[in-house]
């Protein structure tokens, strides 16, 4: 398996080397040149397979020439280690819970898979690797937990000061150890341009070894498809189609899902639910993309103006727009419409939403209403109690704190105050890596 730039198709890499690499020179995204097709046996055997073996399978013919299938086994194994409920909240319709991992949110998949990947391939390089990643929320943490004591490995995560949660920056500034936080003033947008302009600063990367853990990265996308497949395998039974309803800020979640569906996987639709930051539902309804500057809402890790897989979309969609609206179904929904959700699912069937999976919740009940021939699927991707106070308010009761959250709030929160420019931004990472600075 090679991989390509969405702007440069004619120019092969290894699958390590898009790891490593994270992003192409050209400003590119890295895709994956073909899909391997699984027979039916495939599909008929997947409901009695675990996670981590769905992982194995799904992924192998993306890495085997650079990752063995024992070493894959032992990464999906500790990546896949914790429990995906699927909870019926009302007929036809299941959140599939995301957040049982470490730090509470879907991308703790994506994070620790892609932790043992670099953790492999530092093994075998002397030169250490330096991950850099932007967050709107739950990305941060996600990586500073997948990360964590990695050998050969440095982490920098940049987040917008005043615009995550509590729990979300205690996530990613208490660890320590190669685990690094940048507090900038600014929003997630600018977050993403220093991380982007890093990586095309020719200057910066032969001084150093950067690589990206943000969705950008095929490491993160291919573990991101995986739960699609565990949730189709669990609901084939009731021979309906299957529509998937995702939260959506950078794309990448998404993403990971269209990578299923190439490879085979009988998704009938893609239901995309933002907040008010609407450019893809935008571009869905009228075949334009017009980037914005994000507004803040209460649905954070959403609070995206430019997101950066678009043109993963518009590679696998080859710019069609009538094809990806097929595709793909666009909703978008205000903060007081997202509360609302929160309160009306509570008191109706009990069930718990964090702001993003409210925003998907109505997303996904109004493409699903009136099809009793579809089953739909809501991808809940955060644990409400990173988002206590809008949650509480709403459902008018205290949350119960999981294990393991309340020693966060005894640790010291060790962050980096940092403007948006880059200059300051290139001089501390020459900096850190012990570069003197002419």
């Amino acid at each position: 398996m090679k991989y390509y730039s969405t702007k440069n198709k004619n120019q092969p890499f290894s699958f390590k080397e898009v790891v490593i690499k994270g992003l192409p020179d050209d400003n590119g995204l890295f895709m994956p040149e073909t899909f391997p097709n699984f027979e039916d046996d495939f599909f008929e055997g997947l409901e009695n397979m675990p996670l981590d073996k769905i992982a194995t399978e799904v992924i192998y013919p993306f890495v085997k020439e650079d990752i063995p299938e024992e070493v894959l086994k032992d990464i999906c194994k500790k990546a896949f280690n914790f429990e995906v409920p699927l909870i019926e909240v009302k007929p036809n319709f299941y959140s599939m819970e995301l957040y049982h991992g470490p730090t509470l949110a879907f991308k703790d998949f994506g994070a620790r898979f892609m932790a043992g990947c670099l953790g492999y391939f530092a093994s075998q390089n002397e030169r250490e690797v330096n991950i850099l990643a932007a967050t709107s929320g739950d990305t941060g943490g996600a990586v500073a937990a997948g990360f964590y004591k990695t050998k050969g490995v440095k982490v920098t995560i940049l987040y917008p000061k005043g615009k995550v949660s509590e729990l979300q920056e205690r996530q990613l500034t208490t660890l320590g150890e190669n685990i690094t936080a940048l507090e900038v003033d600014g929003t997630f947008d600018d977050c993403q341009k220093l991380v982007k302009k890093a990586f095309l600063d020719g200057e910066l990367n032969e001084k150093i070894n950067l690589s990206s853990a943000n969705s950008i990265n095929v490491a993160r996308l291919l573990p991101q498809s995986v739960y699609y497949f565990y949730a189709w395998s669990r609901l084939k039974s009731a021979g309906k189609k299957v529509v998937f309803a995702v939260p959506s800020g950078n794309f990448g979640n998404i993403t990971g899902g269209l990578f299923a569906k190439m490879m085979g996987l009988p998704i009938e639709n893609f239901v995309a639910a933002t907040n008010v930051n609407k450019v893809v539902p935008d571009y869905l309804q009228e075949g334009q993309f017009i980037p914005k500057p994000s507004i803040q809402t209460v649905s954070n890790a959403m609070d995206v103006g430019n997101p950066s897989n678009f043109e993963r979309l518009m590679s696998i969609f080859n710019k069609n727009w009538q094809l990806t609206r097929n595709v793909i179904k666009g909703y978008y929904y205000t903060d007081e419409e997202t509360l609302e959700a929160i309160r009306h699912v509570f008191n109706k069937y009990g069930y718990i939403l964090d702001p993003h999976g409210a925003v998907g919740y109505k997303a996904l009940s109004s493409y699903i209403n009136g099809k009793s021939s579809t089953i739909g699927v809501l991808l809940e991707t955060a644990h409400p109690i990173k988002f206590a106070e809008h949650v509480e308010e709403s459902i008018g009761k205290k949350l119960e704190v999981p294990d393991g959250i309340s020693e966060l709030y005894e640790k010291d929160i060790a962050k980096i105050p940092m403007s948006k420019s880059y200059n300051e931004f290139k001089d501390y990472l020459l900096n850190k890596s012990g570069v003197k600075i002419k």
